[in-house]
């Protein structure tokens, strides 16, 4: 099997992006619908316009939901999870660091009063993430080398920095 190359596959890319930086300019999609819209605990995300793969969404059991499919707050942990460790794998293929074990678990805390309405000095959101990354190298990799591969494999997660640095967001309700 062909060792798969994150440089051989960005290469033309980046040349691409430097001559016609407007290029690089990406929209990713979600959409929900196919359900009952009358069943308050229980939706279906569908992630990439036209992706053709569904996931069950349901509601905490925190804000009265029966909490029998993952959450958008549990949607947000994977968003940010998928992304670190996609980071990770990409730089590490770049620096030529050779990963014998990926685990990363993301936590969030939300104070669930404000979502409910119950107390207004009481946010919506969440008030806390925690990202925690287990990398297993193969042995003999310099750790300058592991140092590297955090610093820059967190400086490229798209959804970390969201997070950190959200856009501004606009809704529109169409009734």
């Amino acid at each position: 099997m062909k060792k798969i190359s994150v440089y051989e596959a960005q290469v033309a890319l980046r040349a691409q992006y430097k001559e016609t930086p407007e290029l690089a300019m990406v929209t990713d999609y979600a959409m929900t619908g196919g359900i009952d819209p009358s069943d308050p605990f229980h939706a279906q995300v569908t992630p990439m316009d036209g992706g053709g793969v569904s996931v069950p969404i349901g509601v905490h059991r925190a804000v009265g939901g029966p909490y029998d499919a993952p959450c958008p707050g549990d949607m947000l942990c994977a968003a940010l999870a998928a992304c670190q460790d996609s980071s990770v794998r990409m730089v590490a293929n770049l620096l030529g660091i050779e990963l014998i074990a990926l685990k990363v678990r993301v936590k969030a805390i939300v104070d669930v009063r404000g979502a409910m309405g119950m107390q207004k000095d009481v946010p919506v959101g969440f008030q806390s993430m925690t990202c925690d990354i287990d990398i297993k190298a193969k042995d003999g990799t310099p750790p300058e080398m592991l140092e590297k591969l955090c610093i820059a494999a967190e400086r490229c997660c798209v959804v970390q920095h969201t997070l950190r640095h959200p856009p501004l967001i606009q809704t529109t309700f169409h009734t």
